[in-house]
C-alpha cells in the first residue's frame, strides 16, 4: 500500500519544483532584460559622429542613439542636435563644454542643456545637472538631462515624452557682456536605457513625433517616393525601427502567469483530495 503514497509524492514534489522555477523566471526575467547594460544602450559602432551642431531646431545635426556628436562655436551661441527615442526607452542627453583659457575670460558662466520633444515641447529632466555654473578658473563644464520614460500613448492634455524627436539645445545662460564670442568646444552624447513593458500605458500614436513624417506618409504608398529614391526623414529612427505597437513583454507575464495559476490548482487539488482509500478498509465498504 505504500505505492499510491511515493506516487503522491511525488507528484508533489514535482508540482513543487514547477512553482518554483516559474516563480525564479518571473522574478528575474523582468529586470534582466531592463536592466542588462548590453540592453540598455545602442551600440555605437565604429561610425564618427557629426562634427558640428544646428544653430535653430530646422536645422538641428541629426544624432544616433548611443552616439556622440562635437561641434566648435562661440560663448552666446545656441547649439541644436535631434535624436530618436521610442516607447519603452528613457533617454539620457549629456553635454561637456571645453571652456577658453581662464586668462581671457571676465568672470564665471552659467550653461543650460534642454530637451524638447517632436512637438517642441520642453520636457522636464527625471535628474541631472541641467544648469551649471562654471568659475572663473574651470576649464570645463558638464551637464546631463536624464528624461522621464517614453510612452507609446497619452492624453492629448498631458506633457509626457511620445515617441519621435527630441531636440537638444545647448546654451550659456548668464555670461560677462566681455566674454560673448570667445572660442567653445562642446560634446555632446545620447544613451538609451530599455526600460521594457513595465512602462506601457497601452495605445499608440499613428505615427511618431517626427518633422515631415505625416507629409511623407500622406504622399507615398510604400517605401520610395515618386522619384524612386528610397524615403529618408531629416532626423532618421532608431536602428531596430519604431515598436510596432502591439509586442511588449506583458506578453510573456501573461503567459507566465497562466502557467502558474494552472500549476497552483494542480497543486492544491493533490493536496486536498487525501491519500485515498485507507489500508485497513476492505473494498466496497
Amino acid at each position: 500500500m505504500t505505492m499510491p503514497l511515493r506516487r503522491t509524492r511525488g507528484i508533489r514534489l514535482a508540482l513543487t519544483g514547477a512553482l518554483l522555477a516559474g516563480l525564479t523566471l518571473l522574478t528575474t526575467a523582468g529586470p534582466a532584460l531592463a536592466d542588462d547594460p548590453s540592453a540598455s544602450a545602442s551600440p555605437a559602432g565604429d561610425e564618427a559622429g557629426p562634427t558640428e551642431a544646428g544653430t535653430t531646431f530646422r536645422t538641428a545635426t541629426a544624432l544616433k542613439q548611443g552616439r556622440s556628436g562635437t561641434a566648435q562655436a562661440s560663448a552666446g551661441d545656441y547649439l541644436y542636435w535631434v535624436f530618436p527615442a521610442d516607447a519603452g526607452q528613457r533617454p539620457t542627453v549629456e553635454a561637456t563644454v571645453k571652456l577658453p583659457e581662464s586668462a581671457a575670460r571676465r568672470g564665471t558662466s552659467t550653461w543650460q542643456v534642454d530637451v524638447y520633444d517632436g512637438l517642441r515641447r520642453r520636457q522636464a529632466c527625471m535628474y541631472g545637472h541641467q544648469t551649471r555654473k562654471a568659475a572663473a578658473d574651470a576649464a570645463t563644464v558638464e551637464l546631463s538631462c536624464v528624461l522621464r520614460p517614453v510612452r507609446a500613448w497619452s492624453e492629448p492634455w498631458a506633457n509626457d515624452p511620445l515617441p519621435g524627436s527630441y531636440y537638444i539645445r545647448l546654451t550659456v545662460v548668464d555670461l560677462p557682456a566681455a566674454d560673448l564670442g570667445l572660442p567653445v568646444d562642446v560634446e555632446v552624447k545620447t544613451s538609451i536605457k530599455e526600460l521594457g513593458g513595465g512602462h506601457d500605458g497601452g495605445g499608440a500614436l499613428a505615427e511618431p513625433l517626427v518633422p515631415g513624417v505625416s507629409v511623407a506618409s500622406a504622399g507615398e504608398t510604400d517605401d520610395t517616393s515618386a522619384s524612386g529614391a528610397p524615403r529618408t526623414l531629416a532626423t532618421g529612427e532608431p536602428e531596430d525601427g519604431w515598436a510596432s505597437g502591439w509586442w511588449t513583454d506583458r506578453w510573456l507575464w501573461t503567459v507566465g502567469g497562466g502557467v502558474l495559476a494552472a500549476l497552483a490548482a494542480v497543486f492544491g487539488y493533490s493536496l486536498t483530495r487525501g491519500r485515498g482509500r485507507p489500508g485497513h478498509v476492505p473494498p466496497g465498504v
